[in-house]
């Protein structure tokens, strides 16, 4: 069964004057899957692989040296573009470990990301655990954050539960 661990923000006082604003969110997500720690491992290991099962993606490009730039779709309204998020991580994974690791590649896009993912062997096949940060620089007027933070934090975490369940359910599958 999948559990909310934990998923918070961290909102800075804002400023009616900023013309750009920042917003931390933090998610923690468990499951369990009949799958094998090598299956489970071989999927999430495969950044272009588990990067299909994210929602929104616009596109995904390898930089090389195990960075792969995200440029996710536009959000807007008609023709105007509220926001674009776009980011790099590098990602190490280790296979005796079963870890699946990722950090922020700095100078790229306006989000930081970082986490991880772990996978523990069951008598019943494995339990993954993810956690997950990001840091977005939100280019709206800082009197707008009161009202957008919380809708910022709800899309992100709405993304990532999207993201696990494909994952849970490409694992669940004979």
């Amino acid at each position: 069964m999948a559990s909310h661990r934990g998923v918070g923000s961290v909102v800075q006082p804002y400023n009616i004057t900023a013309m750009s604003f920042t917003v931390t969110i933090s998610v923690s997500k468990d499951f369990e899957t009949p799958a094998s720690p090598d299956q489970v491992f071989a999927l999430l290991a495969d950044v272009p692989e588990s990067a299909s099962h994210f929602p929104d993606v616009e596109k995904l490009e390898d930089m090389g040296g195990g960075a792969f730039r995200w440029t996710m779709e536009k959000i807007g309204i008609g023709d105007h573009t509220l926001q674009q998020t776009i980011y790099a991580c590098t990602y190490r994974s280790n296979s005796e470990t079963r870890s699946v690791d990722w950090v922020p590649v700095d100078g790229v896009g306006n989000a930081r990301v970082d986490g991880g993912w772990r996978m523990v062997p069951t008598a019943a096949g494995t339990k993954v655990l993810l956690r997950t940060k990001g840091v977005l620089d939100v280019d709206m007027p800082g009197f707008l954050q009161f009202l957008l933070s919380p809708l910022i934090e709800m899309a992100f975490t709405q993304k990532i539960d999207r993201y696990v369940s494909s994952i849970r359910q490409s694992l669940n599958q004979p």
